[in-house]
């Protein structure tokens, strides 16, 4: 089944040394680039680079998509959802997964054209995955892409992943793994300008902390750069690809290659208006360490124009070109394009696309990752024998989301079990609880489309309408015309959900949306309206569009009225009630399985986070109507994040979550259900209770904003690393080989844990670190490390875990910009879950004690506090540093807004003068008046500073004013600014 690879081009008479694979890479690299023409290197930053057949050079294109299975190429094995492979705590698992994935992704590479502009390359394979955004908000749209809130956790299986693509041959790699998205990327609602807020500890501590273990050990091989901006600086141009990305790759002796997303360059001009032009933009993204731009789609010109205008302007030169072709040709060397002779993986063909072991992997993936959240003694089922009723919309059906491969066959929860049940007499009903309507429009008195519609209800008042007749999904076109033709609803702009619009409501100027047949549905706040009569009015809207149903001349029914006035009035006429329905099968069964959930494409989606953490109404009522005629229910929460379950954790004996597991989820559910599998999955995130306020979602600040296990104080519903077994573990005492340890020393933790249960288990022991007497605002448990272990009845193992102190027990300190290990006690937990600790154990790290913070003649950056209220990050110049401002002041805030900045235990024996630097944007009449800064220790205040308008936000300047009676000795500094400016640094003299 081996073929050349297609990327090559035709041979070229001579032989050059970079066709020499016996020369050391770079040499061949240095070759290479010296026969391209300089218009030929500048035409190689583009996604799309072209052949050069003189020289035999392929064309080549970046990216290809690979998260949990080869995606956008054609049928392929699906996995698990990257949140689901979180779930599984399983590195070698994860592995082995993406071994799976790279495996197909050659065979797209070697043998099927490439469905996007096949004359411009094969399909890639350099893969643009694994995420490791870090889940901090549970209503990010794109919340079922990473792996978990946790970073050690998070950086382990992403390295794992990483090593599952690259594959072992230390000179080729089977694919080439790119870290999405750099840095700070989570959420969706204005992503491309909004900005994160890093504080330098956040920075260190959590976010660098996901991306760095993969990258120093050269299990990746590149970055993709983020759509959003970091302390107000788009991620395309942050000096952190130089300054932390490539700085950790050095060592490995391999260049990293760093791409855009998707329009992300043009985006710096226009949303972002960062930059006057394109030429500039694309100019600083290139110095930033952009190596290639994806953008304009096919449309190399386009970009390759602006790069050649900066070229001409003198923006960059011909090295910093020479500098991406270089790092771009050094990945395609390794991905044997060259040498297709000696690439161990050209001889892989399309025989391992949904190969019988790739399908065993996806069902063991998928039990892997279910997390058992309750169960009072329902579960494992032990009578296949009984009759069980599958409800709900998940049921009898799977959903793919956006970058899910097309799924080659899919098996159902109601699949799976009726494959259980069958061979030993078991009976099996499936209802979706979702009602059957005709909707018949008042002009003609004909239902729409000539058929009656599955009234599928996601909440918020946003609807699907399945028709009867051919099971396919009503859709909008382009010229608004309604045609049920869609499968399944999966592309970039839906245009198969609907809101049902009550006419009463409409024409007194509301917009709220009612499902038929008295089942109710949400408004827009999430609150349900009730029952609206059967046979009132209601007007059909297309969410897309916000367009509503009216008939042309001819009577056709196209969505195109701009408001209720001209729209179509229909009638509901109810076929079947379908909570009824699944009620009565629910009543009759010995046993209910509801599965509910979300669409991976609807509230909650790339471009789109989700507003709260509720299940849509319709399916909480329909679980507890079930619920109260078949006690024995058992929910499966099937979604792409947490949801806030409180009433089913309340009031059910047993709660699963899977995350939207592929094309074997229906079998691997079965397997746990049943106990041929152990759910042996655990939470990779919290889900927080209903009534929880959550901070704000552009609230990056974990520390202070109280985000992920680490800092949230109130009581979970479900804690971070939680998940039953069917197997009952006890852990033995938590011991240490010393209670001391130096601050460069290491720590060897051990425990024995045992199954004292009847069955066997899968248990992931983690264990957490904390400081008892911090001086700084220290988490409240951090993951250090953990195991998966799977025990029979009566077994035991001993686990041991070495603790480098500077790896686990350190932070972050503002205060000498480096990580430190204070002395003092810390603690060590051995735990089931964050919440769930069983045995502990102290430790005393010795050494010198921290010396108060130096600020005389040492510039202080403002970003280095300890503690804040009021405030924004943001960049003091376009290439470099952070400053800070009042919250607000960029966005056009009064010029009284006020900010506070915290520094603890500052030595100020010997002050006399304080000098800051200062920026302040606008006229002296609108921008002067009340800015200025103020010093004080201890509530004495030390000195005040005018702040004059500089002339612009990065036009700096100088402001210094005597410090009034100066205090001796150690005291806490604050320093308060009122007013629009800007303060990056100051200095104590």
């Amino acid at each position: 089944m081996s073929s050349p690879s297609p990327s090559a081009a035709e041979t070229p008479a001579e032989r050059y040394p970079f066709h020499d694979s016996a020369l050391p890479l770079d040499k061949r690299v240095d070759d290479l680039l010296s026969r391209l023409s300089p218009a030929e290197r500048l035409s190689m930053l583009h996604q799309y680079a072209p052949a050069v057949p003189r020289l035999g050079i392929g064309a080549f294109r970046t990216g290809a998509e690979a998260l949990h299975g080869v995606s956008w190429l054609g049928v392929a094995t699906a996995f698990p959802q990257a949140v689901g492979l979180g779930a599984s705590w399983d590195e070698e698992l994860v592995r082995e997964v993406a071994e799976a994935t790279s495996t197909e992704l050659r065979a797209f590479h070697h043998h099927r054209p490439a469905a996007i502009a096949p004359d411009r390359g094969p399909n890639s394979l350099q893969a643009w995955a694994p995420v490791l955004n870090l889940l901090r908000d549970p209503r990010w749209g794109r919340n079922e892409e990473g792996y978990s809130e946790d970073p050690v956790h998070t950086a382990r299986l992403g390295e794992a992943f990483c090593r599952g693509l690259a594959g072992d041959d230390p000179t080729y790699l089977r694919a080439a793994p790119v870290l999405k998205h750099f840095l700070a990327y989570n959420n969706e609602d204005d992503r491309c300008t909004t900005s994160s807020g890093l504080r330098p500890r956040v920075l260190h501590e959590y976010d660098l902390a996901a991306f760095k273990p993969a990258i120093a050990s050269g299990a990746a091989t590149g970055v993709m750069a983020a759509y959003n901006l970091v302390n107000g600086r788009p991620c395309h141009v942050s000096p952190l690809l130089e300054t932390e990305l490539r700085r950790w790759a050095a060592p490995t002796g391999r260049q990293l290659f760093v791409v855009s997303d998707a329009e992300a360059p043009s985006n710096l001009v226009d949303p972002e208006h960062y930059f006057d032009d394109h030429a500039e933009s694309h100019a600083a993204a290139l110095k930033a360490g952009i190596d290639s731009f994806t953008d304009h789609g096919e449309d190399s010109e386009t970009v390759i124009g602006r790069l050649r205008e900066a070229l001409e302007r003198g923006l960059i030169d011909q090295a910093d070109i020479d500098l991406a072709v270089r790092r771009q040709f050094e990945l395609r060397f390794r991905m044997g394009e060259f040498d297709p002779e000696l690439d161990p993986y050209a001889h892989i063909g399309t025989e391992v696309v949904d190969s019988a072991p790739h399908r065993a992997l996806a069902r063991r993936a998928a039990a892997a990752s279910t997390v058992l959240l309750k169960n009072t003694g329902l579960l494992p089922l032990t009578d296949p024998t009984k009759k069980i009723a599958v409800i709900g919309p998940h049921g009898d059906a799977l959903f793919e989301d956006w970058y899910s491969g097309t799924l080659p066959y899919a098996v159902t929860v109601a699949d799976g079990l009726r494959a259980r049940l069958a061979p030993a007499g078991g009976e099996l009903t499936v209802h979706e609880g979702i009602d059957r309507i005709l909707l018949r429009a008042a002009s003609t008195g004909e239902p729409l489309n000539g058929t009656a519609f599955d009234l599928g209800d996601w909440g918020l008042g946003v609807l699907t309408l399945r028709a009867a007749d051919n099971g396919r999904f009503l859709s909008v076109k382009e010229d608004g015309s309604l045609v049920a033709d869609q499968a399944v609803v999966k592309s970039w702009d839906v245009h198969e959900t609907f809101r049902l619009v009550d006419a009463t409501d409409a024409a007194g100027g509301g917009t709220g949306g009612a499902a038929a047949g008295g089942t109710g549905s949400a408004t827009e706040d999430g609150t349900d309206r009730g029952a609206v009569l059967p046979g009132g009015a209601v007007l059909l809207q297309s969410v897309l569009t916000g367009r509503y149903a009216a008939a042309d001349a001819d009577g056709t029914l196209r969505v195109t009225a701009e408001d209720a006035a001209g729209a179509e009035r229909f009638t509901r006429e109810l076929l079947r009630d379908g909570r009824a329905e699944a009620v009565a099968a629910a009543a009759a069964a010995d046993l209910a399985v509801v599965v509910l959930g979300n669409h991976p494409l609807i509230h909650g989606r790339e471009t789109e986070d989700r507003r709260g953490l509720a299940l849509p109404p319709a399916q909480e009522d329909l679980l507890k109507e079930v619920a109260a005629v078949r006690p024995d229910t058992a929910l499966i929460v099937m979604s792409s994040y947490p949801y806030a379950v409180d009433w089913a954790d309340e009031h059910l004996p047993a709660v699963l979550w899977t995350s939207h597991g592929g094309q074997e989820t229906g079998h691997a559910l079965a397997d746990v259900l049943f106990g041929d599998a152990d759910p042996a999955g655990r939470l990779p995130q919290t889900w927080y209770r209903g009534d929880d306020e959550l901070p704000h979602p552009l609230d990056y600040d974990i520390i202070q904003a109280g985000w992920t296990y680490q800092y949230h104080r109130a009581a979970p519903r479900y804690p971070f690393g939680h998940g039953l077994s069917y197997g009952a573990f006890r852990y033995g005492e938590l011991e240490v080989d010393s209670a001391t340890v130096g601050q460069d020393g290491s720590i060897r933790a051990a425990l024995t844990v045992s199954n004292t249960g009847t069955r066997p288990g899968t248990e992931v022991v983690q264990l957490y670190v904390r400081p008892l007497e911090a001086r700084y605002q220290a988490p409240r448990r951090k993951l250090a490390d953990f195991r998966k272990i799977t025990l029979a009845p009566g077994q035991s193992r001993r686990l041991v875990f070495d603790l480098p102190a500077a790896a686990h027990l350190a932070h972050w300190d503002v205060a000498t910009g480096a990580f430190t290990v204070d002395p003092g006690r810390y603690q060590l937990l051995a735990a089931a879950s964050a919440e769930d600790v069983r045995a502990t154990v102290q430790v005393t790290v010795e050494g010198p004690a921290p010396a108060p913070r130096t600020v005389l003649g040492r510039r202080t950056a403002a970003a280095d506090f300890d503690a804040h209220r009021g405030i924004a990050l943001v960049d003091a110049t376009r290439e470099t540093g952070d400053a800070v401002t009042p919250a607000g002041s960029d966005a056009g805030s009064e010029a009284g807004s006020e900010a506070e900045l915290l520094f603890s235990t500052v030595e100020l024996t010997g002050a006399r003068e304080v000098s800051a630097e200062v920026a302040l944007e606008g006229a002296l009449e609108d921008a002067a008046a009340g800015a200025e800064l103020e010093f004080t220790a201890d509530g004495q205040v030390l000195a005040t500073l005018t702040v004059p308008p500089t002339g612009g936000r990065y036009a700096w300047t100088t402001v210094t004013a005597t410090l009034s009676d100066p205090p001796r000795g150690v005291h806490d500094l604050r320093v308060t600014l009122r007013g629009p400016l800007r303060l990056a640094a100051f200095t104590v003299a």
